[in-house]
């Protein structure tokens, strides 16, 4: 997956006229942890069900025409391998960059849970 095929999907809509701004984030394995221990690796594990339900609830908000999400869960990855790419695109960039925020760390808290390597 890449972060340019979700932009692409939102792209598609016929009600894509509407969209005044798409942001992406794209989040990546760093070389150390929170706390300073350097990293090898890590492995993320993904609540579905909370997922789909998040993701109904931001599409919902206010000047948000869609939010598209992808977790490369269930596999070890290593420093600098993909870990999430999400899509927020709506009407304009308060919204946009709210809602992208918002759903993050709703997404971080909430959907996944990560087993970190050290080294």
């Amino acid at each position: 997956m890449e972060l340019t095929n979700l932009i692409k999907k939102v792209k598609q809509r016929p009600d894509f006229d509407q969209v005044g701004m798409v942001l992406g984030h794209n989040g990546v394995v760093r070389g150390t942890s929170r706390d300073g221990r350097k990293v090898s690796g890590l492995r993320v594990a993904v609540d579905h069900e909370k997922l789909d339900d998040l993701l109904t609830e931001y599409r919902a908000k206010p000047g948000i025409l869609d939010v598209q999400a992808w977790i490369n869960e269930d596999v070890d990855l290593k420093v600098g391998d993909d870990v999430m790419f999400l899509v927020v695109a709506g009407d304009i960039r308060d919204n946009v960059i709210s809602t992208l925020e918002a759903l993050l760390n709703a997404i971080k808290t909430t959907v996944t849970s990560k087993t970190e390597f050290y080294v």
